[in-house]
């Protein structure tokens, strides 16, 4: 098996809702889709939304939970600047701020915010690695 995540699909309670966050609010790309679902490319991988109980249906398990699902997606920037930038863009769109930007055990400056369906996501200047495209 090659190392590769293709696609990284969220199930997402309000589908318009999601789509109107990513697409309007961050900004980012969507391309034309079925209208139960939504796509957006993202430099190498892509991002998918999809009705979260549908989702669940497919992979054939149960859609209840709730509180932390034990993953975090990334989004790295090219500086801590960036990074409060970004965080200050998702609030605005409709996110809410889980941590600020700081100084991180690391070396490195990172903060957290929760997409409308709660998904996490870290927003991240590493300044000894940069993770991101152009990096095979």
């Amino acid at each position: 098996m090659q190392p590769r995540i293709s696609m990284i699909t969220l199930g997402v309670a309000d589908l318009a809702r999601a789509v109107r966050f990513y697409e309007q609010g961050l900004g980012w790309p969507r391309l034309e889709s079925p209208p139960e679902v939504a796509f957006f490319p993202l430099n190498g991988t892509w991002l998918g939304l999809y009705g979260r109980e549908a989702l669940a249906e497919d992979a054939g398990v149960a859609a209840e939970g709730s509180g932390f699902a034990g993953v975090a997606l990334a989004h790295n920037v090219a500086s801590e600047a960036e990074v409060d930038e970004v965080l200050a863009l998702a609030v605005q769109a409709g996110a809410q701020l889980v941590k600020p930007g700081q100084k991180v055990f690391w070396g490195g400056y990172s903060g957290y915010f929760a997409d409308p369906d709660g998904h996490l996501w870290e927003v991240a200047h590493n300044p000894f690695l940069w993770i991101g495209p152009g990096v095979e």
